[in-house]
């Protein structure tokens, strides 16, 4: 999943592989190795990559239902207000969180 939305990504910037190396300071041969699922990118890197994008490492690795809302600019009281909204649509819509952990439990 993370070499299928790095590469994704990539292209949907039109950029090369050599291109995203150059702005990753990495070689092409890394770019490479990452979208044919040879080798995984460090954390560090998966982070620069995300940065890069414009995107959370959530949505990079494949994490199911994740999305963002962009604060940018908000005092904290302010993103405070906005999670306590979120939480009520999500708990009126019949939401419930998925709990990965249960996976590793069976």
């Amino acid at each position: 999943m993370l070499n299928e939305n790095i590469k994704k990504l990539r292209k949907l910037r039109n950029l090369s592989q050599v291109e995203l190396a150059a702005r990753l300071h990495v070689s092409k041969q890394c770019v490479s190795n990452w979208e044919n699922d040879n080798i995984l990118p460090s954390i560090e890197m998966l982070v620069k990559i995300a940065s890069f994008f414009d995107v959370s490492t959530d949505y990079l690795l494949g994490l199911p239902g994740q999305s963002t809302i962009c604060a940018d600019g908000l005092t904290p009281e302010q993103t405070e207000h906005i999670k306590i909204l979120v939480e009520d649509f999500r708990q009126a819509n019949g939401y419930q969180k998925p709990n990965f952990m249960a996976d590793r439990n069976e």
